[in-house]
C-alpha cells in the first residue's frame, strides 16, 4: 500500500464533473433561500433538555479497544519502515477517515473502545483518586482537542514527509504519552475536552440516528445535534475539521502543485484555510442586532454544532473512495503486521469497483456535500428561531446563510478542480 504524499488527499478521488457542481450549487442555493423565506417559524428541533448521562463503559468493548489497539500499534512500530506499514493506513485511513462512518452508525463508541480511557483509570483507582487530580478549567474548554487536531492535520497535510514511518512513530508517541498523563491528572474529563479523536467522535456521534447518549435508540438527530456541548474553543475544533479538509483538496489542484511549495507554505496556508473557516463563522454567527455584547460573544459557540453537517457532508465526498478501497487494503496489511509472509485472509484482493463507476461516485459525492449543506441550513435557522431576538430572526440568519452557501461552493468547486 502506498500512501500519497500529502496523507490523504483529494488526488485519491475522482474529480467530479463541472455539471454535476453546477447542479449541485444550484440545489445549494435554491434550498437556502427557500429555507429562510417558508420554514418554520418558530424553533422545533432544540432538544427538550441537556444530553443525558452516558451509560457506563462497556467492558468487553474496553477490551476489544485494548486489543485493537495493540495490534495497530505492533504494525506501526514492528512493521517495515516504508510507506507499505501497515500502521500508516490504520492511522491515516482506519482511525481518522473511518471514525466519521463509526460514530454516526454506533454512535460515540469511541467512548468504550478508547485504550487510554481504560489504562488510566485503572491507574487513577489503583491511585486513589478515580476522579483525577485535578478539576478540568472550564477556560480551557475544547482548545487542547482543537490544538491536537491541528497536530495531526499537520502531519498528514502539510509536514516534510506524511509517509515517514519514523515520523508517524514519534506523533503517535507523544498524543499516547499527552493521553495518558491527561488522563490520570484530570480524570474522564481530559478525554471529554481534549483527546482529539474523543471529541471528534462525540462531536459527529450527535448527528447518529440510532444511538443516543450511548444507549441504542432511533431518535431526530436534527435534534441531538443541538447538544453538542458549548465551551471554548468549540468553534475552533470544528474550523479545524473543515478548514483542514478543504486546504486537502487545495493542495491537490494543478496551481498548488505547479507552485512546489516550501513546508513552511504548506504550514501557513493550512493554518489560514482554518482560521478563515473559524473567523467568517463566528462573524456571521455574531452578525445581528438586538443583542448584548454579551450574547454577541456566546453566538458563535451557540451556533458551532450547525457545522457539523457541513463537515460530515464533505469528508464523505472528499474521503468516500480512499476509505472504501484504501480501507480494504490496510485491512488486508494488517493480516501481517510485522511483514512476516502472513496470509490470513488468503488470496483475497481489494475490490476497486467504486472507482470504476465515476458517475455514480460524483452523483455521491455531490450528494453528500448538498445534503450536508441542507441539514446545516435548517438546523442554523432553527438556532437562530430560538437564540436571536424576534426582531432580527429573519434579518440576523442573512450572513449565516451566505456563509454557508460559500463553504458549500468552496467546497463543490474545489471538488471539481482537483
Amino acid at each position: 500500500m502506498i500512501l500519497p504524499a500529502h496523507g490523504l488527499g483529494g488526488a485519491t478521488d475522482l474529480p467530479i464533473p463541472f455539471t454535476a457542481a453546477v447542479i449541485g450549487a444550484s440545489w445549494a442555493l435554491t434550498i437556502s433561500f427557500a429555507v429562510l423565506a417558508l420554514a418554520w417559524k418558530r424553533p422545533m428541533l432544540q432538544a427538550d433538555g441537556p444530553a443525558e448521562d452516558p451509560p457506563p463503559r462497556r467492558p468487553w468493548l474496553a477490551v476489544v479497544g485494548l486489543v485493537v489497539t495493540g495490534w495497530l500499534l505492533l504494525a506501526l512500530y514492528g512493521g517495515p519502515e516504508d510507506a507499505s506499514n501497515a500502521g500508516l493506513g490504520s492511522l491515516y485511513v482506519l482511525v481518522w477517515v473511518g471514525l466519521v462512518p463509526l460514530a454516526l452508525l454506533a454512535g460515540h463508541v469511541w467512548r468504550d473502545l478508547s485504550p487510554w480511557r481504560t489504562i488510566t483509570a485503572g491507574v487513577r483507582r489503583a491511585l486513589g483518586r478515580p476522579e483525577g487530580f485535578v478539576p478540568w478549567p472550564a477556560r480551557l474548554g475544547y482548545w487542547p482537542a482543537a490544538i491536537g487536531l491541528l497536530a495531526f492535520v499537520w502531519l498528514e497535510l502539510a509536514s516534510p514527509d506524511p509517509g515517514s514511518v519514523e515520523a508517524v512513530r514519534w506523533w503517535v508517541g507523544a498524543y499516547i504519552a499527552a493521553m495518558l498523563v491527561g488522563g490520570v491528572v484530570f480524570g474522564s474529563a481530559w478525554f471529554d475536552r481534549a483527546d482529539p479523536f474523543d471529541v471528534y467522535s462525540a462531536i459527529v456521534a450527535r448527528l447518529s440516528p440510532f444511538v443516543l447518549d450511548g444507549r441504542w435508540r432511533w431518535h431526530n438527530p436534527l435534534r441531538s445535534l443541538t447538544q453538542v456541548p458549548v465551551a471554548p474553543g468549540l468553534v475552533a475544533v470544528l474550523a479545524v475539521l473543515l478548514g483542514s479538509t478543504a486546504f486537502d483538496s487545495f493542495s491537490a489542484s494543478p496551481f498548488w502543485q505547479r507552485r512546489n511549495a516550501s513546508d513552511v507554505e504548506q504550514t501557513l496556508v493550512l493554518v489560514g484555510f482554518c482560521v478563515v473557516a473559524g473567523v467568517l463563522f463566528a462573524g456571521a454567527a455574531a452578525a445581528t442586532g438586538g443583542v448584548t455584547r454579551q450574547q454577541r460573544r456566546a453566538l458563535p459557540g451557540l451556533m458551532a454544532h450547525t457545522l457539523v453537517p457541513i463537515v460530515i457532508g464533505y469528508i464523505v465526498a472528499h474521503y468516500l473512495t480512499y476509505l472504501v478501497e484504501k480501507g480494504q487494503e490496510t485491512v488486508l496489511a494488517l493480516g501481517d503486521p510485522l511483514d512476516r509472509g502472513w496470509q490470513p485472509f488468503g488470496d483475497l484482493e481489494p475490490s476497486y469497483w467504486l472507482s470504476g463507476h465515476p458517475e455514480l461516485l460524483a452523483s455521491i459525492k455531490v450528494t453528500a456535500v448538498v445534503l450536508g449543506h441542507v441539514v446545516a441550513v435548517l438546523t442554523a435557522h432553527d438556532k437562530a428561531l430560538d437564540v436571536l431576538p424576534r426582531s432580527h430572526r429573519l434579518s440576523g440568519q442573512l450572513a449565516m446563510l451566505f456563509v454557508m452557501i460559500a463553504f458549500t461552493f468552496t467546497g463543490l468547486y474545489l471538488l471539481f478542480s482537483v
